[in-house]
């Protein structure tokens, strides 16, 4: 057993002395690699957002993640897949606060009683500023990005698989 093994190895390093290296393919036209803790600025001022799972079912939560520009400091996050029991407001908005790089994360639930198809997410990156003296808000749109989100309808059969 030990002699195939080392057949194997020497083998190997035969051959691969002969074989030669492959270069990793080169970084997407206008962005730069990304090294360490270093993110080229084409990447920090781009807008994101992504919904895990894309395809929920009724009565699920899912997970926003988002990424805004450095300027954003909440980003403002809707759809009629949120609805909530019991409202008569077909269109629901969340709020997300935002790290200094730009970054967020939540979950939210689908409502039940929402409508199973097609629905879009929208979210709104804005930069929102208090005037402290007279508690007055002003609110700034930096970005908008949206994704599909296709609900299914409930099963109550997911909870015995």
């Amino acid at each position: 057993m030990r002699s195939v093994i080392g057949l194997g190895v020497a083998a190997a390093l035969v051959m691969g002395s002969g074989v030669p290296a492959t270069a990793s393919p080169p970084p997407p036209a206008g962005i730069g690699a990304v090294t360490g803790d270093h993110i080229p600025a084409e990447l920090k001022n781009r807008t994101s957002l992504r919904v895990l799972p894309e395809w929920p079912r009724q009565n699920n939560n899912v997970r926003i993640l988002a990424h805004c520009p450095p300027a954003a400091n909440h980003a403002i996050i809707g759809s009629t897949a949120f609805t909530l029991k019991g409202s008569t407001r077909l269109y629901r908005e969340v709020g997300l606060g935002l790290s200094d790089r730009g970054l967020g994360r939540r979950a939210v639930s689908i409502s039940y009683y929402a409508l199973p198809g097609d629905h879009e997410v929208c979210m709104k990156c804005v930069k929102v500023t208090i005037n402290q003296k007279t508690r007055i808000r002003k609110i700034r749109v930096i970005s908008r990005y949206s994704v599909p989100l296709q609900v299914r309808r409930f099963r109550i059969a997911q909870f015995f698989d």
